[in-house]
């Protein structure tokens, strides 16, 4: 009884620890480099539907650190926008502990990690880095050779670089929609998986039934967002042949 009740009170000491409430976030951040002071802005695509973006907080950075709190209803994406750097750093906003550490020289090597979206957005973009490296790569490699040949009018040279990278663009297009298929069948809870098939359901040529399957086996938290919503709306307005029916966003391009 002894060791049940330590047990027990094991138990309640690792779940006191969160520093987080149901729907609430915190964001502990780290940005070397960058000067006591400078703002940090919390942004949002704006729900009205425009288009743009809202500011939702703002923060300083100081000693290297930053720190943003909140409450949240459900995953969605969020950038973060540093002062003077153009690029921003997206991530999903959730309940939970997230931890962000920017790379001021290279945004894009900036680390998002500490709640599940966040994690699976980052092994997503990595799988999908590994998908699209042939293509990556072909554009790196001949980036120079098109612009000599596009100076010296080299006509040949262009077409025959113009039909390799479309080819390969095919083949990498093919992969990446496998890839997604894959990822959003085998990740009920994923907001990305929600996403990928709320792209899909744009697409007049995609599988129906495959959507509607992989919908049906997300999770009811999952079904629940906003786009999980919004793939139910659409695959009723599809089933009920409905005109007009909303197309959807596309999904979340790998970084």
């Amino acid at each position: 009884m002894k060791k049940l009740f330590l047990l027990l009170s094991a138990s309640a000491v690792l779940f006191s620890c969160s520093k987080v409430g149901k729907g609430e976030y915190i964001i502990t951040g780290t940005a070397k480099g960058i000067e006591n002071g400078k703002t940090i802005i919390l942004k949002t695509q704006d729900p009205s539907g425009m288009g743009g973006l809202i500011n939702i907080d703002t923060v300083k950075v100081e000693n290297g650190k930053f720190e943003i709190t909140g409450k949240v209803t459900e995953p969605s994406f969020y950038i973060l926008q540093l002062e003077t750097i153009q690029q921003p750093v997206p991530f999903i906003l959730e309940t939970g502990e997230i931890n962000i550490e920017i790379d001021k020289d290279s945004i894009q090597n900036s680390k998002i990690s500490g709640t599940y979206n966040n994690d699976e957005y980052v092994k997503f973009n990595d799988e999908m880095k590994v998908v699209q490296k042939k293509l990556m790569d072909f554009q790196k490699n001949n980036t120079l050779k098109m612009n000599q040949a596009q100076q010296t009018k080299d006509t040949a040279t262009i077409n025959s670089l113009m039909a390799e990278y479309q080819k390969l663009q095919q083949e990498v297009g093919e992969k990446s929609k496998t890839k997604y298929i894959s990822y959003s069948e085998t990740h009920p809870k994923s907001l990305i998986s929600a996403l990928i098939i709320q792209s899909m359901l744009a697409d007049p040529s995609a599988d129906l039934k495959k959507a509607e399957k992989i919908y049906n086996s997300f999770d009811e938290e999952l079904k629940n967002t906003k786009p999980g919503k919004a793939i139910k709306e659409r695959l009723t307005a599809i089933n009920s042949s409905v005109p007009g029916a909303p197309a959807a966003p596309a999904a979340p391009a790998a970084n």
